[in-house]
């Protein structure tokens, strides 16, 4: 199980740093000048100067690729100055002559608009996204195994037909599409009958009670991000149900007089929820990417809303980390998915 995990965790470098190298590429080598972009074209020669020092854009490619590893390592080498302590809030391992060796937080640069830290930026935006994700595979969750019960029960019939041709909606419609009917829909024409909004952010400012959380604001994205693995769930739970239904133990269960609710739910479904649980592993971490577009259409002040509006800007340093972090929580959680199929399935690890 340890070689296992190290394997893994060797595997999840890998991607990390191949993921690092395409997003400095990108973003820093491809043509196009990050300073002119941010300062815009009608900018003068000492403000682009003054732009490309203080970010370190007027170095060769390499030294920037250098730089731009060191500052996201954990372990690095930087100067031993006031200035970079309060930078990089490193703590000190051992020290090089005028540099010293550093245990820090991954630094992700700062915004070239705001000037704040990609990391506070995060910071602000990912815990609405965490809740909009969570929340999305709850709602799938919850909504796609009941269909998918339901529709293996009734199979053939017309609740059967009706539950398939959703499933086929829901794959089928790109989330953006989805997401453009569905607030124009509750969101518009329905408003006075939902109480929803068209657009709208978890946090609200109310002048009296200050900074509250708006619920109703998260009812219409939380729908159109759980759309998809909704469908798939559906899929899912209708296909185990049909194969653990036709198993001899259940047709055991009937002999012996088991009512129909103990037999679907106690006994057929707790075995149909493998493949289920298998598919929610893999999607939320699906969701928190995916919530881009659904968070820029509903105005929901999130990470993909932050991350689009920063690329809008030519914002580099906050899409960059953005897409970092996205890659980082793809990596966590598919090892541990695999560690945890090692752990309850030993037949895992000789593959």
């Amino acid at each position: 199980m340890g070689t296992y995990a190290i394997r893994k965790l060797a595997y999840g470098f890998a991607v990390m740093a191949g993921v690092i190298l395409v997003v400095f590429v990108l973003f820093n080598i491809l043509p196009g000048d990050p300073a002119r972009m941010t300062m815009g074209q009608r900018s003068d020669v000492q403000s682009l100067e003054a732009i490309r020092k203080e970010f370190g854009l007027d170095r060769s490619k390499p030294v920037q690729f250098f730089l731009y590893i060191n500052d996201l390592s954990p372990i690095s080498i930087h100067p031993a100055t006031a200035e970079n302590q309060e930078k990089y809030h490193y703590q000190q391992l051992f020290k090089v002559g005028k540099d010293v060796i550093v245990v820090k937080f991954p630094y992700l640069r700062r915004s070239y608009q705001t000037k704040r830290d990609v990391t506070t930026i995060l910071s602000e935006t990912v815990p609405n996204t965490f809740v909009l994700a969570l929340t999305a595979m709850i709602f799938a969750t919850l909504i796609g195994v009941l269909l998918g019960v339901v529709s293996a029960v009734h199979q053939g019939t017309w609740i059967d037909n009706a539950a398939n041709s959703f499933a086929i909606l829901g794959i089928s419609a790109p989330s953006f599409f989805a997401g453009i009917i569905i607030a124009w829909l509750f969101g518009f024409v329905l408003a006075d009958y939902t109480g929803l909004n068209m657009s709208g952010s978890l946090y609200s400012y109310d002048p009296f009670k200050g900074e509250i959380i708006t619920w109703r604001n998260l009812w219409l994205p939380m729908i159109t991000l759980g759309l998809r693995p909704l469908a798939i769930i559906v899929q899912l739970t209708r296909s185990a149900m049909l194969d653990v239904l036709a198993q001899d133990y259940i047709r055991t269960a009937k002999a012996k007089g088991l009512g129909r609710y103990a037999i679907i739910y106690k006994h057929a479904l707790r075995n149909a929820l493998n493949p289920v649980i298998t598919a929610i592993s893999g999607w939320f971490a699906s969701l928190l990417a995916g919530s881009f577009f659904v968070e820029y259409i509903f105005g929901y002040n999130g990470l993909g809303r932050t991350t689009v509006t920063a690329l809008e800007m030519s914002d580099f340093p906050v899409v960059m980390g953005s897409i970092l972090f996205i890659a980082f929580v793809f990596v966590i959680v598919n090892i541990l998915v695999d560690l945890l199929y090692a752990w309850v399935g030993p037949r895992v690890k000789l593959a």
